[in-house]
């Protein structure tokens, strides 16, 4: 049966906010949990000793506990807590760019590779197996045609690498060294006033037709419309993927994660989660279409 996990929380929520989802979390049935910030460095609310406390409670909980690291390193001090991460041996590392996989790599420390990482082949898949990794995710622009050409390329390399596929949430587009967010408040990235607190769930951003095109997050910008992959679960345990990852939002993840439970277990859920959120959906990236489509 193939696993649920929840990916880092990519918006930036209050300490007590944080606090509260993972003491939830713990009771929900999903395998592993990504904890740490992966999108700005100045969301501060949690420090990494708060992120080690956290992943030692939801490993006491029988939960795998991967720490996930910031996407864009942009200064000295993102390069101190990204070395802190990696330099750790109690958890697995989650790299989210080229900078976490050299310092992993060198001190031994065995990693995953997030959605951001460019994988796009097996060559590729190759030389980070021999610097430790250990389990991949699939780029969310990717389609499950070319998922079926690297699993197949891996199990014909008889390489060991489970695969992981984003199959619920806002995909995570790009990242900019600008900050849309205080840019929205006409604010200077430095002294954003921490804005973001005010968009839990980001900044919506829609077009002169009032089709909602994006979300920004600070220097992420997300899909406008929810990526959903809950009906193309059974095929991809066909395929042979591992772990389905689920992005969390503020409200009614809970329900989310118990439905995607549901139907990993062979059972209909009574309650389609596309009916519990207002956001549109789409899964076009999944059949190689553009990614704001909605197929079947």
């Amino acid at each position: 049966m193939m696993k649920l996990s929840l990916g880092p929380i990519l918006w930036f929520w209050s300490k007590q906010t944080v606090f509260d989802f993972y003491g939830k979390a713990a009771d929900w049935p999903v395998d592993t949990i990504y904890l740490g910030e992966a999108v700005c460095s100045r969301r501060r609310e949690l420090k990494p000793d708060d992120w080690f406390a956290l992943a030692r409670d939801l490993k006491a909980c029988g939960k795998e506990v991967v720490l996930s690291t910031q996407t864009l390193i942009e200064s000295e001090a993102d390069l101190r807590r990204l070395r802190r991460i990696c330099e750790q041996d109690d958890f697995l590392v989650e790299a989210n760019d080229q900078s976490a996989l050299q310092v992993a790599a060198r001190n031994g420390i065995p990693f995953v590779t997030g959605p951001s990482m460019n994988i796009y082949n097996v060559a590729t898949l190759k030389v980070l197996a021999r610097q430790g990794l250990k389990g991949w995710n699939l780029p969310v622009e990717l389609g499950k045609e070319t998922l079926g050409q690297l699993i197949d390329g891996i199990r014909d390399e008889g390489l060991d690498l489970p695969a992981e596929v984003f199959a619920w949430g806002f995909l995570p587009l790009a990242w900019s060294s600008r900050c849309f967010t205080a840019r929205h408040y006409n604010l200077p990235k430095d002294n954003c006033e921490f804005r973001c607190l005010q968009h839990p769930d980001g900044l919506e951003l829609r077009s002169r037709e009032s089709r909602e095109l994006f979300r920004l997050n600070g220097i992420s910008t997300l899909s406008g419309a929810r990526y959903d992959l809950m009906r193309e679960m059974p095929e991809m345990e066909r395929m042979g993927v591992n772990t389905v990852r689920l992005s969390p939002e503020h409200q009614g993840m809970e329900a989310v994660v118990r439905r995607f439970d549901q139907v990993r277990r062979g059972e209909v859920p009574q309650t389609d989660p596309l009916q519990l959120v207002e956001a549109p959906p789409c899964n076009g990236y999944w059949y190689g279409r553009p990614g704001m489509d909605l197929v079947g």
